[in-house]
């Protein structure tokens, strides 16, 4: 998961100012966090407990990430998000936008 995570992280390009990257604890590693910190991130992610250095997080932010996560399993749940039944990008895109307003809804 890391070197993809990394990827995905330098394809983001660097920030200017303060921008939080909420992560998964499988991207806690030094690499990662320091990648992040030079593109202008501030990584959220706990440390595992057993470092000899942890350091300090934003504990009510990841707690948000919870939410995100249970927002894309519902998404997953749209057959048609799922299996990416849509060739086109855009109307992909606008059927997200549709199941994203019913979950709102909801």
């Amino acid at each position: 998961d890391a070197p993809e995570g990394r990827r995905l992280i330098q394809a983001l390009g660097p920030h200017h100012g303060l921008v939080a990257l909420l992560m998964d604890s499988a991207y806690q590693d030094d690499a990662t966090r320091e990648l992040a910190c030079g593109l202008g991130f501030v990584p959220v992610v706990p440390p595992n407990p057993r470092r000899r250095q942890p350091w300090e997080y934003d504990k009510p932010l990841y707690r948000r990430r919870n939410g995100i996560e249970r927002l894309f399993r519902r998404l997953k749940a749209w057959r048609r998000v799922f299996t990416r039944y849509d060739k086109l990008d855009l109307m992909y895109a606008a059927f997200i936008t549709v199941a994203l307003i019913a979950e709102a809804l909801r």
